[in-house]
């Protein structure tokens, strides 16, 4: 079975492409799956900001547990609750892996944090959910650097054409990354409107 196709059918229900393997499949087929997926449904503002909120916690591999404790921090904030909500998942070390290069999915950074490959300051995280603040610097551990998917790593072969976002100093060649400054919202490589999110769990 190719382990693509589950990701591809939750990337056709949700209108986005979730993994590089799925972009040519949701091309040619960018509607819904099931004899159905073509057709009109009727649809109603719950499932609009329902919908995006799913969006949401698939483009980081969130739970619903672990997005409602980002939306709860999120709300706290001075700012604009939203851009707030986005700015935290984004710093979740899992995701600054991905931007970084070291990983060619969410899914893939999620398992190089979680079985200890990556670096917090110098001292391994296995946690990919880990928030971290501007000065923190993410890297590869030593021992795991001679592995395969950080020899493609390193020579760019994750990188995305566009590079690293702004926020984000990047050192493919020595595996490391600087998170400068917490991301503006307009700089976070996401399909998001989230403020229909901001909606669905204020309601």
């Amino acid at each position: 079975m190719n382990s693509a196709r589950p990701k591809v059918r939750i990337a056709r229900a949700l209108g986005i492409p979730l993994t590089p393997k799925s972009v040519k499949y949701f091309e040619k087929r960018p509607y819904p799956p099931g004899e159905h997926g073509r057709g009109r449904k009727q649809t109603s503002d719950y499932k609009v900001r329902l919908l995006e909120k799913q969006r949401l916690r698939a483009q980081y591999n969130v739970n619903e547990k672990q997005m409602r404790r980002a939306f709860d921090a999120a709300r706290k904030d001075s700012g604009k609750t939203g851009d707030a909500l986005v700015s935290r998942l984004e710093r979740r070390l899992d995701a600054l892996v991905l931007r970084a290069g070291f990983a060619r999915t969410i899914y893939q950074a999620r398992q190089m944090v979680a079985h200890g490959h990556i670096e917090v300051n110098g001292r391994k995280t296995d946690i990919p959910s880990a928030v971290l603040k501007a000065g923190d610097v993410i890297s590869v551990r030593e021992r795991s650097r001679a592995k395969g998917p950080f020899l493609v790593a390193r020579e760019g072969g994750y990188a995305v054409e566009t590079g690293a976002p702004k926020y984000l100093e990047v050192n493919l060649p020595a595996l490391a990354a600087r998170l400068d400054r917490e991301p503006n919202r307009s700089e976070v490589p996401i399909v998001c409107d989230e403020q229909l999110v901001v909606e669905h769990y204020s309601r």
